[in-house]
């Protein structure tokens, strides 16, 4: 086994190496969102509560100086989980059909194990339900049976720069539009965040 300091010079290198040529087209994973989504587009359908994964690989303009995923990194990438559970649950084609969009309204992360550059990890989405104005789901990075980071996310889909009400979307996707009971955990996050004053007293 080599030393571990051996092992982080050679990413080190590896890094410096690919900076410059990687460093126009790397502010956002544009060819990576166009393959997740022809990812998706070949997948099996998904039920709309069920659980969507599938593989990645951290590249090493997604690491920092710290020679593992950036945690700005890690949200950005979370944005390509749901693409691609969109896809497979049916919401992409209504957003398409109705011109709508997606918007991230907060979110709460946990992070808990590196992701080293080269390392392959599997991205992990679902979708939870919703209340009277938000979606909310889960994602996760797994490495094995690891999960590296959690996030839960509300989030909406929004309709002429406005969010559109949960009920109409949740008619176009062909479920009732009753908000379903979501989980404890993310119930309790919902209210404290609700206790949090804006705009903020900076």
């Amino acid at each position: 086994m080599r030393p571990r300091a051996s092992v982080r010079a050679d990413v080190t290198a590896r890094l410096t190496r690919n900076r410059a040529a990687a460093s126009v087209p790397v502010m956002y994973p544009v060819l990576r969102l166009f393959l997740t989504l022809h990812h998706a587009r070949r997948a099996a359908p998904l039920g709309l509560h069920d659980t969507d994964a599938f593989d990645l690989t951290c590249r090493p303009w997604d690491a920092d100086m710290f020679v593992e995923m950036n945690n700005g990194r890690i949200l950005t990438l979370y944005d390509l989980g749901r693409f691609h559970l969109s896809v497979r649950i049916g919401l992409w084609d209504r957003l398409k059909e109705n011109d709508w969009g997606l918007v991230v309204a907060g979110s709460s992360v946990r992070y808990r194990q590196r992701i080293r550059p080269f390392q392959r990890f599997r991205m992990k989405t679902r979708f939870l339900g919703w209340d009277q104005r938000f979606f909310y789901l889960e994602q996760g990075m797994y490495r094995g049976e690891t999960c590296c980071n959690h996030a839960l996310l509300r989030t909406g889909v929004t309709e002429k720069g406005r969010l559109a009400p949960v009920e109409k979307v949740a008619r176009a996707m062909g479920v009732s539009p009753d908000p379903p009971a979501l989980p404890d955990w993310v119930r309790a996050w919902a209210e404290a965040d609700a206790t949090r004053p804006w705009p903020p007293g900076l």
